[in-house]
């Protein structure tokens, strides 16, 4: 089988829960010694606020697209057998998963590097938007390692402050894109390495 046939990746539609013995039967094989796997589940707090529930938006294709480069670019630091990712949008309450990983490789290492690998170029580069939904409100939320990609491509590339920048791509490993920061107005142009772009209200 090719990598790209070892490789699934899901964006779920709202209210679809994320099966995970599915995933990790996936990546199950007799040659793949490891299956490293990460659950990220919605917790019911965040800095002393009462969180019910998170909500997720994507734009689907070129979340899609995205996170197959990442996979590729996982396969070609680590040796891989599987990878199976998918991330759910709509509502996702409190103790339920969102996004899910499950990579198998014949040694624990890879696995394991390659899992830590994903879920982190997916928080920083992914058009994946999350709203948490507090008891007294709401608020739409930038992943911290989308921000530390920002601090860094600044100082990389001389901007101040970021204040007037929308959005930035980054050129770490497994870079698909650039990712999104919604304007006070609600509209959002979204621009990638590939040259796409398009305005979302």
């Amino acid at each position: 089988m090719t990598p790209e046939e070892k490789t699934l990746v899901e964006i779920l539609d709202e209210h679809n829960p994320i099966d995970l013995a599915r995933y990790i039967n996936y990546v199950t094989a007799p040659q793949a010694g490891a299956i490293s796997t990460f659950s990220g589940t919605t917790r019911d707090s965040f800095e002393g606020k009462t969180v019910l529930e998170l909500r997720y938006e994507a734009y689907k294709p070129m979340a899609i697209r995205c996170i197959k480069s990442i996979c590729s670019s996982a396969r070609s630091s680590w040796n891989l057998h599987s990878i199976a990712v998918a991330h759910r949008l709509g509502p996702v309450p409190v103790g339920i998963t969102s996004v899910f990983i499950a990579i198998s490789a014949v040694h624990r290492v890879d696995a394991l590097d390659a899992c830590k690998f994903v879920i982190d170029e997916l928080k920083a580069s992914v058009p994946i938007w999350k709203k948490e939904v507090y008891a007294n409100g709401e608020v739409w939320k930038e992943n911290s390692e989308f921000l530390e990609r920002r601090l860094e491509l600044g100082k990389k590339d001389g901007v101040g402050g970021g204040k007037d920048v929308e959005f930035e791509g980054h050129h770490r490993k497994g870079c698909c894109g650039a990712k999104v920061k919604v304007n006070g107005g609600g509209v959002a142009n979204i621009s990638t390495s590939h040259g796409w772009s398009s305005e979302l209200e």
